[in-house]
Order: structure tokens, then C-alpha cells, then sequence
């Protein structure tokens, strides 16, 4: 695995990424008939579709790469900016292989906003893949019919990521700055699970998460 510094140029930056994204193709989406890369490319594909901007493409695109982020490698690199609340993996009532491929890795989207962080993404795209968790939380406090129509595994993850927001938590994060971006985001990943549909291919953001990265460059 290439070992992933700040001092690497965008190019391989995002060649490490993709072959994540890449990597995906051979491992199922939770749950659903799809693999993890049709996933991915689903939800870029309907931002894209909504004219989103190329951040939010991109967080589209990105917002299951904590999934992908469980090598040691990986954990070894960012594990001590994260808070030891034991998030980082399964949790303890999900601990085997089967349990893992039913909800998925328990702190994903911190783990993936922290792994993006690193690379030099922005902090709008870091923040929309570390939120589209909390949106899913909110949505389900708001929306009953939204929960009906999750997926049984979509559920079965809701109570290993806090379940359901409180009234309170609700409001606070309907004054979020970001507050739409995060929710349509969490819906475009909800309706990311078609079987057989076609979308551009992977290569089809290469240059715009190199530009990306460039332009992002921390002094």
C-alpha cells in the first residue's frame, strides 16, 4: 500500500484513493445486490445529475471511504486524531466477519473525513462524508416514512450509529451552514443502490480530484 504523506504530489494522492474506490468492486455493498464501487459511482453520478458543485461530487464519491479504511496501515496513520470511544471498527455486539458485512465498519465516516483530511481534501468535502451518518440520524428523527423505506440493513446499522436524534439534536442541526448539502447527500446515498445502472466510470474524476487537491494546497 502506498504510504500516504503530505508531501506526495496530488497524482498519487489520488491514485491511492481510486485504488481504494478501485478495491471496491470486488466487495458487496452492504446488503444490497451491488458492489461497494457501484455504490460509490451511483451517488457522484446523481450529484453530478443535480449540478452539484465539484466538492460535493467528490464527497459523494468519498463518503464510504472509511469502509475501505479497516487495514492496519490505515488505522496505524490516523487512529490518534480520532477520540477513543472505540468507534473504530465493529462495534461489540457486531465482532465477526458476517456482522461487519450486515452493517458495515462502525465509525466509517470519521474515519473516512480523517483519512481525507490527511490527503489534503477540503474541509466542505471532509465534513459532508463525516456528516452523512448524523443526516441519516436526523432524517429518521424527522421523517417516519424515511425510516420505513431504509433497507433492513440501513436499520440494522442505525442502532450501532446512535440511532435517531433527539427533537433537540434535530433543531441543532437544522442550523448547520451545510444543512441541505449534508441531507441531499445522505439521500443521493440512500437511492445509491440500483442494480445494473449505468454510470460514468471511475476515471471520470480523476482530474477533478487532482485539481482539487491542487487547489487546496495547505501553506
Amino acid at each position: 500500500m502506498v504510504q500516504i504523506t503530505s508531501s506526495l504530489p496530488a497524482e498519487s494522492k489520488v491514485d491511492a484513493v481510486f485504488h481504494l474506490l478501485d478495491n471496491g468492486s470486488k466487495q458487496g455493498y452492504i446488503g444490497e445486490s451491488i458492489s461497494q464501487l457501484e455504490h460509490a459511482l451511483q451517488a457522484a453520478l446523481y450529484a453530478t445529475q443535480a449540478n452539484a458543485d465539484d466538492e460535493t461530487v467528490l464527497a459523494a464519491l468519498l463518503h464510504d471511504i472509511g469502509q475501505f479504511c479497516s487495514a492496519k496501515e490505515m488505522k496505524r496513520m490516523i487512529v490518534e486524531e480520532l477520540d477513543d470511544t472505540g468507534s473504530i471498527g465493529l462495534s461489540k455486539d457486531a465482532d465477526d466477519k458476517g456482522a461487519e458485512q450486515s452493517v458495515g465498519i462502525v465509525g466509517h465516516e470519521r474515519l473516512g473525513a480523517e483519512y481525507l483530511r490527511k490527503l489534503g481534501f477540503s474541509q466542505k468535502v471532509c465534513e459532508l462524508v463525516e456528516s452523512h451518518v448524523v443526516a441519516k440520524r436526523y432524517l429518521t428523527a424527522v421523517d417516519q416514512q424515511y425510516y420505513e423505506d431504509l433497507s433492513n440493513a440501513s436499520k440494522l446499522s442505525l442502532k450501532f450509529q446512535g440511532g435517531s436524534f433527539s427533537p433537540e439534536d434535530a433543531a441543532a442541526f437544522e442550523k448547520d451552514p451545510l444543512f441541505k448539502e449534508k441531507v441531499q447527500l445522505r439521500k443521493w446515498d440512500d437511492a445509491s443502490k440500483v442494480v445494473d445502472l449505468q454510470t460514468p466510470d471511475l476515471e471520470t474524476y480523476r482530474v477533478m480530484a487532482i485539481n482539487h487537491l491542487k487547489c487546496n494546497v495547505q501553506p
